[in-house]
Formats: C-alpha cells, structure tokens, sequence
C-alpha cells in the first residue's frame, strides 16, 4: 500500500500572516513539517497558493504544488493538489502545516489502521484529554472534543463538551468520564478524498464549522487512532516563541552543556 502526504500551506492567516514561512531554529516551519512526515510516506507534498512558500518548499528538496486561493477548507486543498500531483498512492494523508513537531509515531498510527484494514476510508487521530489542564480547559472551543464507538470509530465531534454526563456535578466529570480532544490530522483513501470534496456542505458542518461532519452526516465512518504525544501547533506568534522554547529544551536534554 502506498502512501502521500499533502501538506496543505496558505500564506494568509488573520492571526498570523506568513506563518509557514516563520523559522523556528533556523529553519522554516513548512521545512520541518515535510522533514518529519517525509520520513514515513512514500511521497510528500505542499498544497499552496503563495509563491513564496512555493519556492521556499523547493529550494529545500520537496515538491510543492500551486492550488488555488479560494478553498474552504484544508481537503479541498490537498484534493486538488492531489489531482495536479498525478500521485498513484492509495492513501492520502493530510498533515497541518503548522505542526513542525509532529511525531512520525503518528503518521505509523494513520497507516496502520489502513494496512490492517484495508476497506477502511477514513481516519484520524485523537489524544486522551489531559486532566492536568482541568475542567475549564474542555470548555475551550478550540479544543475539539469527539466520541467513540467502542470499536474505536468516530461518532460525532463538537466544539462542545462531549459527552454531558448527567446527574453528576460537572467538577467530577474528568473523575468519571474519558474525554478525547482530536487531533486535525486526516487520512483518506484516495478515491473517498475526491468524493468528500465532492459533498455540499451539510448543517452539522455549519453549526460547528467542523468539515468532518459533513462527512459522519452524509454517511462515511471515520476511523480513529489513538496518540499520547502533545504536539505544538502554531498558530499565534505567542506559540512561535512557544515552539522555539521547546526545540531550545530538546536540544539542551540532546547536547547538555558542561
């Protein structure tokens, strides 16, 4: 089975424009996305409509492909992408382009549930929620929460805290209740991409602006792959200077000073 990752990477951003071009240590952070996943898939791409990360991306030894400027969403991206790439791989991964930290453990966690079920179509990746950060935290919007099948499939995911446990105080519901937050990391089957990409957008996916309800509303099961590791998305200059704290600290632990 053979597998591409497409990297979707836009050059505007209300929050922080130009961010797959920031450098952490150095290095680009759209470099060090496509260093970490190309060591795991057979192909890698970057879906961009800026030339600048374009050229950027080739001057580094991977491929990048122009794509349009009006998508709405990251798999209608990586969708065209894929069509210009003329890629034959059988699954399509798609991996954020603000994840310089990603670990390959899990992109293996996406291919295995594809080499060990071969039927599968779609999948992700979630996270136990970490009682460390408290109850509070569950109610930040930003952190997606999703519920599971007990077969480890995708039921519904929501801006909201998912599931509301009745008749108990809400202060013991980490105490009582498994959350899971997920994790924006997606891989298709081929073929499915091109139909999703296909499906109108559906009244789930408005009220929680959430594309992977349009797919669970229009019939597709999303399979699921549990990962423990906490990665750094990057999405504020804050979180810039927070990813640049953490490669200081890892290679401080790699290269201790006397």
């Amino acid at each position: 089975m053979k597998f591409a990752a497409i990297i979707p990477a836009r050059y505007g951003s209300s929050r922080f424009p130009g961010k797959p071009l920031a450098k952490i240590g150095g290095v680009e952070m759209i470099v060090r996305v496509c260093r970490r996943v190309a060591e795991c898939v057979d192909e890698t791409f970057v879906a961009t409509d800026d030339e600048r990360i374009y050229d950027c991306v080739e001057r580094a030894g991977f491929r990048a492909i122009m794509t349009s400027e009006s998508h709405k969403s990251g798999t209608d991206r990586v969708q065209e992408a894929y069509l210009k790439s003329k890629s034959d791989a059988d699954v399509i991964i798609n991996v954020q382009g603000d994840e310089p930290f990603i670990a390959p453990e899990q992109i293996e966690a996406l291919k295995s549930i594809f080499i060990r079920n071969p039927e599968t179509t779609l999948a992700t990746l979630v996270r136990p929620f970490d009682k460390r950060n408290g109850f509070d935290a569950l109610f930040d919007p930003n952190k997606v929460k999703v519920v599971l099948s007990d077969s480890g499939e995708a039921l519904y995911f929501s801006r909201s805290i998912i599931p509301y446990v009745r008749g108990v105080d809400h202060t013991e519901w980490l105490e009582t209740t498994s959350y899971f937050t997920h994790i924006g990391i997606y891989a298709y089957k081929a073929s499915t991409l091109c139909e999703i990409t296909g499906l109108p957008q559906t009244s789930l996916e408005k009220a929680e602006s959430l594309e992977q309800l349009r797919w669970l509303q229009n019939g597709y099961r999303i399979k699921t792959a549990l990962s423990t590791f906490q990665t750094i998305g990057i999405d504020t200059e804050d979180d810039l200077r927070r990813a640049e704290k953490f490669l200081e600290d890892a290679e401080t632990k790699i290269n201790p000073k006397d």
